[in-house]
């Protein structure tokens, strides 16, 4: 494996380099992320919370995902914590992409992401004619028309239309299926998904239920959220945060830097990264993970953690995992590391599973993705038919 060593800062504050094995790290992760052991079903909110936002752009991956994390909880309960207890919100967030988030650490994630510092969203509204003036009616249109309720985008483009007297606006929020238009108004803490009407999606404005908050510094949250991955992620470089959260590698090195006090700089089997020092002597001390897991499209875990890592995911077969497209496959997990992948179709007596790993399975791997497969049937309650490519 390739050492990414001349990608690292030297940070001043981690004098020494403390060697980790790959078993500590995966274990580290996996107990991190709720899957091992898996939450209590009365801590659910936490599985969003150590794993810093579960990625929700195919909402059916996201409560798989947090099923697979938490003991006894179903879909079911993900729409409820959503729509009914609010303890959840469902959002743009990093790398832009659609994230579930505890409602209550809304804030957090609105003043780290400080859509402010982006001018891009300036030239991107002035293509529609609209000036200055009107992007700012527009975005303060936008949660005032959403305090009635639930609106679906067609009925938001017309309030807002309505509300602001430019027609304009209302050609910008229908201009893109994808949500470009809306993001600006998420990055703000004032726009978030509701409970869908049959197949469409209705927007709301969560700071309905959140209440008012206090706002937080912008480089102090984002400081937070550098924690928080590296808690749930690391060891890491800040490349590979930067790749998660979406900015710039010099931005996210003088991010890291800012942290130097805090962190320890390790050594994995050649590979060097960076961990939380508060970490560290729980994952020198942690016992290795020895545990299959089916993670759903889009997971926290095959999103977040470093992709360079022969380790984690053997490069030979990363393509299979991300494709080109930018679709993140539903994986095989053993003791941590990538294996495999696997993919479902439903009929109307069961579901077909059909498991692809990259090397020839052992009774034990076998053994193990009969007992995900019985899990994963009490989730969709249906009997889990196994094929082996």
């Amino acid at each position: 494996m390739k050492n990414r060593g001349k990608a690292l800062i030297e940070l001043k504050g981690t004098k020494y380099l403390a060697a980790l094995q790959w078993q500590q790290v995966h274990a580290w992760r996996l107990s991190q992320h709720g899957l091992s052991p898996r939450f209590s079903s009365q801590d659910f909110v936490q599985a969003v919370t150590r794993t810093a936002g579960i990625q929700a752009q195919v909402m059916s991956a996201a409560e798989l995902a947090l099923c697979t994390r938490v003991e006894g909880l179903s879909p079911r309960d993900v729409q409820s914590a959503l729509f009914q207890d609010h303890t959840l919100v469902r959002t743009w967030a990093m790398r832009g992409t659609l994230h579930l988030l505890p409602a209550s650490e809304l804030p957090l994630y609105v003043a780290a992401r400080d859509w402010q510092h982006s001018a891009s969203w300036s030239n991107y509204f002035a293509t529609f004619d609209l000036s200055r003036a009107q992007q700012e009616a527009l975005l303060l249109a936008i949660p005032y028309v959403l305090e009635q309720g639930p609106l679906t985008r067609l009925q938001l483009a017309e309030a807002v239309a309505q509300h602001t007297g430019a027609a304009r606006a209302r050609d910008l929020i229908l201009s893109e299926s994808w949500g470009s238009p809306l993001k600006p108004s998420a990055y703000r803490g004032e726009l978030c998904f509701g409970p869908g009407q049959g197949k469409t999606a209705t927007f709301m404005n969560p700071r309905t239920w959140i209440g008012q908050w206090q706002p937080i510094e912008p480089q102090l949250a984002l400081q937070e959220i550098a924690r928080r991955y590296l808690w749930a992620y690391g060891p890491a470089t800040a490349e590979d945060f930067a790749f998660w959260w979406g900015i710039g590698k010099t931005q996210a090195r003088k991010l890291f830097q800012s942290l130097a006090a805090e962190l320890a700089e390790v050594e994995v089997a050649g590979w060097r990264a960076f961990v939380l020092r508060a970490t560290l002597p729980l994952m020198q001390s942690i016992e290795p993970a020895e545990q299959i897991h089916l993670l759903p499209l889009f997971d926290a875990y095959t999103l977040g953690v470093p992709r360079g890592c022969e380790a984690l995911l053997a490069q030979a077969h990363k393509r299979k995992v991300f494709n080109l497209q930018g679709w993140t496959f539903a994986v095989i997990l053993v003791n941590g590391s990538i294996q495999g992948i696997w993919s479902s179709t439903s009929r109307r007596a069961h579901t077909v599973v059909k498991v692809s790993l990259f090397s020839p399975a052992t009774a034990s791997i076998r053994q193990g993705i009969e007992i995900e497969a019985e899990r994963l049937s009490l989730l969709l309650g249906k009997e889990i038919v196994l094929e082996y490519a």
